[in-house]
């Protein structure tokens, strides 16, 4: 069996499953992160380790990606992951998905210089690039599909709820505070 009939198994079985069952269709994801050194990160993600940084010119050490590239990063291996499993599950020949994301991160809101200048990207822009011999027809089908059905694609369009609570430690006493953001 090939990795594509493989790959369309897998996703036929996953969606007959969670038709089937629809509470079993809901994961749950977390990360656990720690500042070490500088403006160094270390993270765990399931039993992955990445270090995140800043580049030199920021201040970092630049021994890791910044947390804005890897949104970018994200965004990009998620698009291509989409694209392959809808174009396995369609039945669309996709040789191959690559995605090219270009980012613009004005400092002035990081930095409080402006408050009208917003602290994250001002806009993303990308470049999706597929190889594939299918019709023109199919193809505009499967970019319907797959910016329709992207997670991360959705997450960074539509606001999502964030709430983040602090323990803060002082004196020896352990602080609970609690704040909604966005």
């Amino acid at each position: 069996m090939s990795n594509t009939d493989n790959l369309k198994e897998t996703i036929g079985s996953l969606q007959k499953e969670f038709t089937d069952n629809p509470d079993r269709a809901i994961l749950s994801y977390s990360s656990l992160s720690k500042l070490k050194e500088g403006l160094q990160s270390k993270a765990t993600l399931r039993d992955h380790k990445l270090t995140i940084d800043e580049p030199t010119s920021f201040g970092g050490k630049d021994e890791g990606p910044s947390p804005v590239e890897l949104i970018l990063a994200a965004l990009g291996s998620c698009q291509e992951i989409t694209y392959k499993a809808f174009a396995t599950a369609l039945g669309i020949d996709l040789k191959s998905v690559s995605v090219k994301l270009d980012a613009k991160l004005d400092l002035k809101g990081f930095l409080a210089i402006d408050d009208k200048t917003r602290p994250g990207f001002q806009n993303i822009d990308g470049i999706v690039k597929l190889e594939s011999t299918a019709p023109k027809d199919q193809l505009d089908k499967l970019i319907e599909v797959v910016n329709a059905h992207c997670p991360v694609l959705d997450i960074l369009q539509n606001k999502v709820p964030v709430k983040l609570s602090q323990t803060v430690f002082s004196n020896n006493q352990e602080n609970e505070t609690a704040a909604k953001v966005a």
